[in-house]
C-alpha cells in the first residue's frame, strides 16, 4: 500500500515538473512579458554567455542571506537520526551542565532520563514528520536549483561572490579573478610567492616566540595557555576576493579567512587588550557610524561654522590593511601605547606587545588558486588586530591634520580608511592640502570627493546655502535587496529588518520630504522582496507609535512636528555601534581598576581558585536548528523543560531558546574554501 502510494505521488510529481516546464517556456516566448522590465532585486552578471535559465538567475537574486525551507526534510532518514542523536546529546549536556552551576549540584539523574526521554520524543516528532506536499514540491524544487547553478559554475568556470558593499550576488569568469587577482598583487607588491607550504614552519616559529616570552617572565601562565596555537586545530589562512561593481572595471577586494591560523589567539588578544584605548582616546578624531557623523555636523552649524560656501569633502585611502608598512606600524603602536597609558598594559610590557604584534604581521601566509604566498607588506584583512593597529598607523599619519582642522574650527573624522572633514577655505587650497596629503607617506594614496553634497558611509550631507541637509545614501548600483520574505529565517528577522530601515530613515532625515522618499523606497524595497503589505502596515504601526496622525487610515506621519518629535527621541538613544564602543571602553576601564586591586591586595588571594564569574546564573540557554516546520518548537521546549523539572525548585531560572539558521545562499552556492591537504599539518 505504501509503495503504491509513494508511486502514485512519484507520478504526479513528474507530470507537475513537465508542466512547470512547458509553462516556462510559453512565459519565455511571450511578448509582452519581453517588454516587462523588473525592479526587483537582480544578480550581477559579469560575463558574456549565461548559463543559468530564468529560474536559475531568479533563485541567485534571492541570495546571499536567503535560506531554503525546511532543509533536513529532504535527507535520508538515517541522517535525520543522526541529527536527532546530536541534538539531543547537545541540548541535554547544556541544561545538565547549566542546573549543576545553578543548583551547585548535578540535577537528579531520574530527572535528566525523564528530560532526555521528552526531548528525544520532542525532536522526533519535528524531524521525522513528512511535509505537506506543497512544502516537500518547494523544498524539492530548492534543492534541484542549487545543485544545478553549483553544477554549471563548475562546468563553466564560473566563480560566484557577494558584492562588497552591496549586497546580491556576482558571476564573474574564474579567469577574469584571476587576472584581477593577479594584478592586485602586482600593484600592490605586498606578496611574495612561496615554493612550498609554510604552515608548519609558521607554527614553529609562532609556538618557540611564545615559549620564549613565557621562559622570559613575559607572559604569565593564562596568556600564555591563550596565545600557544594547538597543533590539531590550526589551518593555513585562504585568501579570496569580493568584487566591487559599483566601481568603473569592478575591482576587486581582498579577504584573507584567518579563522584557525596560528596567529589568530594572539591577534584576538591584542584587538581586545589595545581597541578600548584607540576608542577612549581618540573619540573626537573617530566617526563610529552616520549618527555620529550627524550629531557632530549638526553641532557644527549651531556653533555658526556652517557656511554658504563651506564645503564637504571626503577621502578614502587605498588598500589601508594591504598597504601598512610592517616595522614602522609597530613602531607606531609602542610610541601609541606610551603616550597614553605608559610602559604596560594590564601587566603585559609595550616591548612584549609589540613582540606579539610582530609575530601577527610577519608570520602571516595563506594559500590562493593552489599556490602559497607570504604577505610582506601589510596585515591581513580579516584579522581582527590588523583593523586596530590600521587605526593607529592612521593616528600617527593625521596628526597634522587633526591640529590644523582643530585651529580652524574645522571637522576631521575618520571611519577606518573614509575620511570626512570641513573646510571654510578657498577649493584650490583645500586640492592642494589633499595633493600635499598624499606625498606625506609613499604607502598612504588618496582618492578625494569635494563639493557642497557629497556621500559619505551610507548619508548624504549637502550645505544648502549654510542649511544643512541630511538623509540616506543609496549607491547607484546597489540592488534592492533584503532578506526575502519567503526565507527560512525566524519570524522576528523580519521585523528587524524592517526597524532598523525605518530607524535609519528616522535618523538621518533632517527634513520631512525626505524621510517620507526614504520610506517610500523602504516599503518598494520590502514589497519587491515579497513582504505582505498587511504585514509591512503593521510593522510601520509599531515603529511609529503615537506619532501616527490619529485620522489615517494608513501608518502614516502626516504631521511635520510629529516626525521631529519622533526624530529627536531616536536621535537620543545610542546606536548599536555606539554601545559597543562604549561596552569596550568600561571593560577595559574596568580590567584596570582590577589590575590595582590586585597591586594593593596581598597576593593570599591568588592561593584562591577563584572561579569565573557566570554572565548567566540564573538562565539556561540551549539551541536547536530553526526551519519552517518546527513552528512549536521554542514553546514544546519550554513545556517538556518545565514537565521534566516540575517541582525541583527552578522558579526561578529562565529557559532561553536560542537556534541557529541553516545554511543561505552564499554559504550553499559560493565555493572559497581550499582543499583541506593545502591548510592543514600532515601527521
Amino acid at each position: 500500500m505504501l509503495h503504491h502510494t509513494n508511486q502514485i505521488i512519484s507520478e504526479i510529481f513528474q507530470k507537475l515538473t513537465y508542466f512547470r516546464l512547458n509553462m516556462s517556456h510559453r512565459y519565455q516566448r511571450s511578448s509582452s512579458v519581453k517588454a516587462v522590465v523588473g525592479v526587483s532585486p537582480e544578480v550581477t552578471i559579469d560575463i558574456l554567455h549565461c548559463p543559468y535559465k530564468p529560474e536559475e538567475l531568479s533563485h541567485l537574486s534571492l541570495a546571499p542571506s536567503y535560506i531554503r525551507s525546511n532543509q533536513s526534510a529532504l535527507q535520508p532518514i538515517k541522517h535525520r537520526e543522526t541529527q536527532i542523536k546530536n541534538n539531543l546529546k547537545d541540548i541535554k549536556d547544556k541544561v545538565k551542565r547549566q542546573l549543576t552551576n545553578y543548583c551547585k549540584r548535578e540535577p537528579p539523574t531520574a530527572r535528566m532520563n525523564q528530560y532526555s526521554e521528552l526531548l528525544e520524543g520532542l525532536l522526533r516528532q519535528h524531524y521525522l514528520t513528512p511535509l505537506s506536499y506543497v512544502d516537500r514540491m518547494r523544498a524539492q524544487r530548492e534543492f534541484q536549483l542549487v545543485k544545478s547553478i553549483r553544477r554549471k559554475a563548475q562546468r563553466a568556470k564560473l566563480i560566484i561572490r557577494v558584492c562588497d558593499k552591496g549586497g546580491g550576488l556576482h558571476i564573474g569568469s574564474k579567469s577574469d579573478y584571476e587576472r584581477k587577482a593577479a594584478k592586485y598583487r602586482d600593484d600592490t607588491k605586498a606578496y611574495q610567492e612561496l615554493s612550498y607550504n609554510p604552515l608548519m614552519e609558521i607554527f614553529t616559529n609562532v609556538t618557540n616566540a611564545i615559549n620564549v616570552l613565557k621562559n622570559d617572565k613575559q607572559l604569565n601562565l593564562k596568556n600564555y595557555n591563550r596565545l600557544m596555537p594547538k597543533r590539531d586545530n590550526v589551518r593555513l589562512s585562504y585568501m579570496y576576493f569580493n568584487p566591487k561593481p559599483h566601481k568603473a572595471g569592478t575591482p576587486l577586494r581582498p579577504i584573507m579567512n584567518t579563522i584557525k591560523a596560528v596567529t589568530r589567539p594572539i591577534s584576538d588578544f591584542l584587538d581586545e587588550l589595545i581597541r578600548p584605548i584607540f576608542d577612549q582616546y581618540n573619540k573626537d578624531n573617530i566617526i563610529i557610524d552616520g549618527v555620529n557623523v550627524i550629531k557632530r555636523l549638526t553641532q557644527y552649524a549651531t556653533d555658526g561654522h556652517l557656511k554658504g560656501s563651506t564645503q564637504f569633502c571626503t577621502f578614502d585611502i587605498n588598500n589601508l590593511y594591504t598597504m601598512l608598512p610592517q616595522d614602522e606600524s609597530i613602531r607606531i603602536l609602542g610610541d601609541f601605547l606610551r603616550h597614553y597609558v605608559g610602559e604596560r598594559v594590564q601587566g603585559i610590557s609595550i616591548t612584549t606587545i609589540q613582540k606579539l604584534a610582530e609575530i601577527v604581521l610577519k608570520e602571516n601566509a595563506f594559500v590562493y588558486d593552489h599556490k602559497f604566498y607570504k604577505q610582506i607588506i601589510g596585515g591581513a584583512m580579516g584579522s581582527p588586530f590588523t583593523l586596530t593597529l590600521a587605526n593607529i598607523f592612521m593616528w600617527d599619519w593625521e596628526k597634522r591634520w587633526v591640529r590644523r582642522q582643530k585651529s580652524k574650527n574645522e571637522i576631521y573624522g575618520r571611519y577606518i580608511d573614509d575620511v570626512f572633514f570641513t573646510s571654510n577655505e578657498p577649493i584650490e587650497v583645500v586640492q592642494q592640502l589633499l595633493k600635499d596629503a598624499n606625498g606625506w607617506h609613499p604607502n598612504i594614496k588618496l582618492e578625494s570627493n569635494i563639493g557642497s553634497s557629497v556621500p559619505f558611509l551610507d548619508i548624504l550631507l549637502t550645505n544648502n546655502n549654510g542649511v544643512l541637509h541630511t538623509s540616506v545614501y543609496h549607491k547607484p548600483s546597489a540592488e534592492p535587496y533584503v532578506v526575502p520574505f519567503i526565507s527560512d529565517h525566524p519570524r522576528y528577522i523580519f521585523q528587524n529588518i524592517i526597524q532598523t530601515a525605518l530607524v535609519r530613515a528616522i535618523r538621518y532625515s533632517s527634513t520631512f520630504e525626505a524621510f517620507n522618499h526614504e520610506r517610500r523606497a523602504i516599503r518598494l524595497m520590502l514589497l519587491f522582496n515579497g513582504y505582505p503589505t498587511t504585514y509591512i502596515d503593521k510593522q510601520f504601526r509599531k515603529i511609529f507609535g503615537n506619532y501616527i496622525t490619529s485620522n489615517s487610515i494608513l501608518p502614516l506621519i502626516n504631521n511635520e512636528d510629529k516626525f521631529f518629535q519622533l526624530r529627536k527621541a531616536h536621535m537620543k538613544q545610542p546606536t548599536a555601534q555606539h554601545s559597543q564602543v562604549e561596552a569596550r571602553i568600561a571593560q577595559f576601564e574596568q580590567n584596570n581598576i582590577d589590575n590595582i586591586v590586585k597591586d594593593i591586595i596581598p597576593m593570599e588571594s591568588t592561593t584562591t581558585n577563584k572561579r569565573k564569574a557566570n554572565k548567566f546564573p540564573d538562565k539556561v540557554i540551549i539551541h536547536y536548528t530553526h526551519e519552517k516546520r518546527f513552528t512549536t518548537m521554542k514553546k514544546d521546549m519550554h513545556t517538556i523543560f518545565e514537565k521534566a523539572f516540575e517541582g525541583y525548585g527552578l522558579e526561578a531560572v529562565r529557559l532561553i531558546v536560542g537556534h541557529r539558521n541553516s545554511p543561505n545562499s552564499e554559504r550553499e552556492l559560493i565555493h572559497k574554501r581550499p582543499p583541506l591537504k593545502y591548510l592543514t599539518l600532515k601527521q
